[in-house]
Formats: C-alpha cells, sequence, structure tokens
C-alpha cells in the first residue's frame, strides 16, 4: 500500500471492533492449539471448514463451481472440504468482528492490522498458531522466512500468517516513457531526490501545460510515498533509517522532515508540483491519462511499472531511489488466523498449509476454473489469458486477489506481465533491508485519546506542509507545538517502553 504510516489513524473508517469475547462454547482448551480432537476408532468424519475472506469484487458468480474443484482436491488430501465465504472490503472488520463475538461456525479468516488484528488477540478471539503449525505447516515454514512467521507474534506466540507476496517496497519515482525518453531523462541515471529534481526541471522547461510532479493519490502529499523510517506502527515515534538502535524519535521535529518539506516548498515555488495539491482530488491515474501529468513518487515492487501501465494507460516507467525495505506493517497488513470457536484447528491449518504448497489449490483460488476462466497460453504452462470472448468484466470468476490466497509466488502468471515476476519478487523480498523493530506492534489502548488528538492536528497539516502549499520555516513549528498539546511525547514514551520490553524478550539487540 501507498501510505505514510500514521495515515490511518485519521483517514481510514472506523473499524467497528466489539468489546465482548466470544465464548468459547462451553469446551475447555487441551493440548498446544487450544482445541482437542476426539479419537473413536472409527474412521475420521470429512471436516466442514467456514473460510471468510474480504473481497473487492464481490462475490463472483462462478463461485461454487470453483469452490466445487477445490474440494475435490481437499477431499482427497485431508479429507476437508470448505465454504467460501467472501464478504466485501467495506463491511469486512465489521461483519467478521460480528461473527467472533456472536461464535458463529468460523474455522480461517483473514485478519490484519486494518481489520483489528491487536484487538482480536487481546479479546482471546484467535489461537496461537504455534503447535499447529509444527505439527501441520512444513509448506508454511518453507515458504517463508523465520523472520515472516514471527513478525505476528503477540506475548511470545504467533497468531497470524502472512501471505507470500511483496513483503518489502522501495523508494521510486514513476514517470511517463513517452516524455521521458523525447527529453532525454534515463532512469537508471536517477538515484536522489536532487536527481528527481533536475529531471523535473526538464518537464518545466520542455512540456508547456505539465505538471512535471503530482500526489501518488488523492488525499496524499509528494512524501507520502517517500520513506526514510519505520513509523512503527502509526508514525507517532519512528526508527530513522529502520535501526536507531531501537530508540524512537519524532520525525516532525527531525532535520530531515524540516529539509523534505524545504525542498517540497521550493518545487512549488519553482511550479514543479501542483499549485492546488493540498487540495487535489484526482487520482495520479486521471491526471497521467488526461496529459496533464509527468510522474510520481511510488513505493516499488517487481512489476510495478506493469501494474501503472495497466491502469493508466500509457507506458510508465520507474527510477530506484532505495534499497528494498521490510516492517512489520506490510506483513501484519493481510494474514490468516484461526478463530477461537473453530470446530476443528488441525482440520484449519491443514487447509491453510496447503495454500502455501499446493499450486493447482492455489491457482483455483487465484483464477478460477482452467478453459472456463483462463487458458494457458501456447508454448508456456506458467502464463495464461482470458478464453476467447471472455474478458475481465464477462469472467465470471474475478476476484484477481493472488496476494491474499497463500503463496503468490504459485500462482499463474497473466499475460502481459514478467514470467519472471515471482522469482524476481523473492529475490525482491530476500535482498531487502529488515526494519530492527520487525515483529513490533505497539498495543494503543493506554493512549488512544492522545493518538486521537494528534491524528487530528496531522490533519490539519499534514497535507499543506508536505505539498509545499505553505512556508515550512513559519508552519513546521506551529504543527509541532500543537503535537506536544495533543500529547505525542507521551504516545512516544509508551511506546518506546513497550519497544524496549518487546526486544529483551525477543533477544533483540
Amino acid at each position: 500500500m501507498r501510505k505514510k504510516a500514521w495515515l490511518p489513524a485519521f483517514m481510514a473508517v472506523g473499524l467497528l471492533l466489539l468489546a465482548a469475547c466470544g465464548s468459547n462454547g462451553g469446551k475447555d482448551p487441551v493440548g498446544t492449539n487450544g482445541k482437542e480432537t476426539p479419537s473413536t476408532g472409527q474412521t475420521e468424519e470429512t471436516a466442514q471448514l467456514n473460510v471468510a475472506f474480504l473481497s473487492v469484487t464481490g462475490t463472483p458468480p462462478d463461485l461454487k463451481a470453483v469452490e466445487t474443484e477445490i474440494n475435490k482436491i481437499t477431499k482427497a488430501k485431508i479429507n476437508t472440504t470448505v465454504n467460501l465465504m467472501p464478504i466485501n472490503y467495506g463491511a469486512y472488520s465489521q461483519q467478521v468482528n460480528l461473527m467472533l463475538t456472536s461464535n458463529e461456525k468460523l474455522d480461517l479468516i483473514v485478519v490484519g492490522a486494518p481489520f483489528g488484528f491487536s484487538s482480536q488477540v487481546s479479546r482471546g478471539q484467535l489461537l496461537p498458531l504455534d503447535g499447529l503449525l509444527e505439527k501441520y505447516g512444513a509448506n508454511i515454514k518453507k515458504a517463508l522466512a523465520p523472520v515472516y512467521l514471527n513478525a505476528s507474534k503477540v506475548g511470545g506466540k504467533i497468531y497470524g500468517i502472512t501471505s507470500v507476496r511483496d513483503l518489502a517496497t522501495a523508494n521510486g519515482f514513476t514517470m511517463r516513457k513517452d516524455l521521458a525518453d523525447k527529453n532525454g531523462i534515463d532512469p537508471s541515471k536517477i538515484h536522489t531526490l536532487d536527481d528527481v529534481e533536475a529531471a523535473l526541471k526538464v518537464i518545466k522547461d520542455k512540456e508547456l501545460g505539465i505538471t512535471p510532479l503530482i500526489p501518488s493519490g488523492v488525499g496524499f502529499s509528494y512524501l507520502t510515498s517517500y520513506g526514510w523510517f519505520d513509523g512503527v506502527g502509526n508514525g507517532m515515534g519512528v526508527l530513522p533509517g529502520y535501526d536507531n538502535n531501537l530508540k524512537l524519535v519524532n520525525s516532525y521535529e527531525t532535520k530531515e522532515y524540516a529539509d523534505l518539506l524545504k525542498r517540497m516548498r521550493s518545487w512549488y515555488e519553482a511550479g514543479y508540483v501542483l499549485k492546488d495539491g493540498a487540495t487535489n482530488k484526482a487520482s495520479q491515474i486521471e491526471l497521467i491519462k488526461a496529459d496533464r501529468a509527468f510522474g510520481y513518487l511510488s513505493k516499488l515492487k517487481p512489476g510495478f511499472d506493469a501494474q501503472e501501465s495497466r491502469s493508466i494507460g500509457k507506458e510508465m516507467i520507474s527510477a530506484t531511489l532505495s534499497t528494498p525495505v521490510s516492517m512489520t506493517d506490510q506483513v501484519l497488513n493481510i494474514m490468516w488466523g484461526i478463530p477461537q470457536q473453530a470446530e476443528n484447528p488441525d482440520a484449519s491449518m491443514k487447509f491453510l498449509d496447503l495454500l502455501y504448497g499446493d499450486k493447482e489449490l492455489v491457482n483455483l483460488l487465484d483464477w478460477g476454473i482452467e478453459g472456463k476462466n483462463y487458458v494457458k497460453v501456447a508454448g508456456s504452462d506458467n502464463v495464461i489469458k482470458y478464453p476467447e470472448g471472455v474478458t475481465m468484466l464477462t469472467n465470471g470468476y474475478n476476484l484477481n486477489m493472488g496476494w491474499l490466497f497463500g503463496n503468490q509466488f504459485l500462482s499463474y502468471v497473466f499475460e502481459g506481465d514478467d514470467p519472471e515476476i515471482w522469482k524476481k519478487m523473492k529475490e525482491f523480498n530476500e535482498q531487502a533491508i529488515k526494519s530492527k523493530a520487525m515483529g513490533f506492534a505497539m498495543d494503543p489502548e493506554s493512549v488512544k485519546t492522545e493518538m486521537a488528538a494528534v491524528s487530528n492536528v496531522m490533519s490539519q497539516y499534514y497535507l499543506v506542509l508536505e505539498t509545499g502549499s505553505v512556508d515550512p520555516n513559519k508552519v513546521l513549528p506551529q504543527l509541532n507545538e500543537k503535537l506536544k498539546t495533543a500529547g505525542i511525547d507521551k504516545i512516544i514514551a509508551e511506546k518506546q517502553r513497550q519497544l524496549d520490553e518487546w526486544a529483551k524478550s525477543e533477544g533483540v539487540r
């Protein structure tokens, strides 16, 4: 996701997190997974799992047909069938938490920081997975390095399994290839913001009516997608350089932030950016499609240029401005968890493990049924396209959420994408700097009031400062004064206390 670390604190729609903790149905927790499957000596009954996950495209018409094919695999391999339960993204948090608190049948769910993961753990709504992983998680442990498995630990126990996808990002500058070629701008020679500035000047001087730099999304500043610290969850207390000996600082008081604001102001005054950047409601896609803009700062990963080119309808290319970095937030955004009311946690984990090792199962979930929802490109066993007469709009299975279902590196590659995309993504993840705070997640309960106040202050200052719309020499001191009044120092002190305790318990130095 392209977003500044603290943005969810004041921009995201509030999640309905119900305080009541679901009961365990009168069952006493037994063994490492908190559940016990009775042994009768008879043939084991087929387990049936309700699997809830978010969907950004609704319920596909062919879902039940795909589910039938999935169950042929799972019945044969683990004596289990699944009932797939896609839930609209906007309603996901509310609906799942209602199901958790009312103790409805629920056996495997998507969890994550945006969906109240820490609250679910603290309420006892999710099972610890360590024992289940040890018994049934061979594919998961093979696909995910320990640093990613351990990132979801709370109190020393694993409660979520992240999907295998892009688990790191790098700073970048993404631009129109036609204008870059026309004006002799070589992305391979752009490595710093000074280099970006030189390219912006060329476009300003030579391309009338083209804004050189725009935000990377609606409601974003020019710096939203440019990172130089680990925000450690909420951006209220950060680790500069992703390390800093685990000592948090107030980023808004740093020289680095002041210098970035001065640069944004100079770009504003030079005409390199939108004059209405603080109030702009047009996306980067709309602005570039309309021939009004050249480029934007971005969060890069393998395949990003192809992704943006498809969305925009113009060929886009990117310059890389930093080494890739992996932080807790990226891991915790999307995970899978087993609810405390799961009837058969062993079966839940067995099915989850298949998502990290069974290529046929993964591609059924990702793409649907071969011959109906996709066909393989001639001469390739791993590149697919729509069948003749089928389009993205008419395809009966259009979830397009390969990043969700277990191991995306087992997924087929759609025609037009780099056939080597998953190999490159794996290398990208492996090469990434791992934040020293990887695995730490703050419990905000004791400073919720202060966090809300700080978020309110930032909502007033964030865009005007980071779009260069105001003089930072005058306005930044005002921001910092109001942040102090709102309680940012108390938040940072509490986060530091928790971080120190976490580091001690995990042996991080």
